[in-house]
């Protein structure tokens, strides 16, 4: 949008929504926000959902956006302690007594703001601050704009609806024996595409990938690292992985190792994903400058919400790059923002949403099901759910 456009677009009231331009509805302000924090029980082992607190369940932060016009935003961060440093505690804290009284007041529609608010209640360090947190946030406002506009993120974003998307199986686990059990799981509910977690162990991981491919012959499969190898190990295991079928390494490198990833993306074995470290739309910009990445496995949750997460979808098209969709084992009100972002995007190969795969419960009025291996993406306003507040309160009570 040139200057012109962007003076006519203020002076109509308008208010731009994930950089689309919408009608603000006048006078809407935030009257309350509410955080429930709680944990997800949970079947299955998962690497990051293991020990002391972890072992309990997959945390979550629900959030409650209340305008003063009585509609009602539903968010939800998903911290990890094990695969970034928020916990549910500081999330927790950080949404009640950072985020909240600084936004009360704010005008819903205008979530650019909202971000810069809370860049101010709690600053930024190398990358936006506490980005799973506001997560949370950011969605909650787009539910809100949503039911206060009627309209799905697909119309607030002036893109397509989507349908629905396919989706694939995780396979993690301690033993071959263990993750062939969790595949013949997959496949027997109609799943043929998997996601494989690898590193450390490269010997390991070879025997691994050629059993998944065997069993799978015209699956489509990524292998996600978790920054698990160094660049001696990345740079000798790639080629392995790549004779075996893979379509992408997810994560190889800690995201700090800048040479590293533009060595293994010089090497071409295997199209280069980055997922840890890319936060913001400036680290992303940055990253594909440096030559870093070949791809990115996204994931609005991590980076901030769907205000992020759309602005990265549009810059890895814009640079002709590949788009993986993923997510941190979501809930299912994070779940459906992440099905809306990927739906009005057109995501084409299997998402790594595996939150319907490990967690046992939920807060919906109507809960999300996968079918066969695909899954409807929600039309309705806002976020296209309707959250039951009961489960909400039973589950934060049953969280110790």
């Amino acid at each position: 949008m040139n200057r012109r456009e962007f003076m006519k677009a203020s002076a109509a009231g308008m208010i731009a929504v994930s950089g689309v331009w919408v009608s603000a509805a006048p006078q809407v302000k935030i009257a309350k926000i509410d955080v429930f924090p709680m944990r997800y029980p949970m079947a299955g082992y998962f690497k990051f959902f293991t020990g002391p607190h972890g072992g309990t369940g997959r945390a979550a932060v629900i959030v409650r956006v209340t305008a003063d016009n009585g509609v009602v935003g539903w968010g939800q961060s998903v911290p990890i302690a094990k695969w970034s440093y928020e916990t549910l505690e500081t999330a927790t804290i950080a949404l009640r007594d950072y985020y909240a009284p600084a936004l009360i007041g704010s005008d819903p529609f205008d979530i650019s703001s909202a971000h810069r608010i809370m860049d101010e209640a709690i600053a930024p360090g190398f990358s936006t601050g506490m980005p799973i947190t506001r997560a949370g946030v950011d969605i909650a406002l787009h539910d809100l704009v949503g039911k206060v506009t009627s309209q799905s993120l697909a119309q607030l974003w002036k893109l397509p609806q989507g349908k629905k998307l396919t989706m694939n199986w995780t396979l993690n686990g301690r033993t071959l024996d263990e993750i062939a059990q969790s595949m013949e799981v997959g496949i027997n509910r109609g799943y043929d595409s998997f996601i494989i977690k690898v590193a450390p162990d490269p010997a390991f991981d070879v025997q691994l990938v050629r059993m998944v491919r065997q069993r799978a012959p015209k699956g489509f499969l990524w292998a996600d690292a978790n920054c698990g190898y160094d660049l001696k190990t990345a740079i000798s295991v790639a080629p392995k992985l790549a004779d075996l079928g893979l379509s992408a390494l997810e994560a190889p490198l800690r995201p700090n190792l800048i040479s590293g990833y533009q060595a293994l993306k010089r090497q071409g074995a295997l199209p280069i994903l980055m997922d840890e470290g890319v936060v913001s739309p400036t680290d992303l910009e940055e990253f594909i400058r440096l030559k870093m990445l070949d791809g990115v496995a996204m994931k609005p949750s991590r980076c901030g919400g769907l205000t992020s997460g759309k602005r990265q979808i549009e810059l890895i098209r814009e640079n002709g790059l590949m788009w993986l969709g993923s997510g941190l084992t979501d809930p299912d009100i994070s779940l459906a923002a992440t099905l809306g972002l990927y739906g009005a995007f057109d995501l084409k190969s299997p998402a790594a949403l595996n939150g319907l795969q490990f967690l046992t419960a939920d807060v919906l009025t109507k809960p999300f099901h996968v079918q066969g291996n695909t899954i409807e993406v929600p039309d309705g306003p806002g976020l296209g759910i309707e959250v039951d507040e009961h489960k909400v309160i039973d589950l934060m009570k049953q969280t110790k």
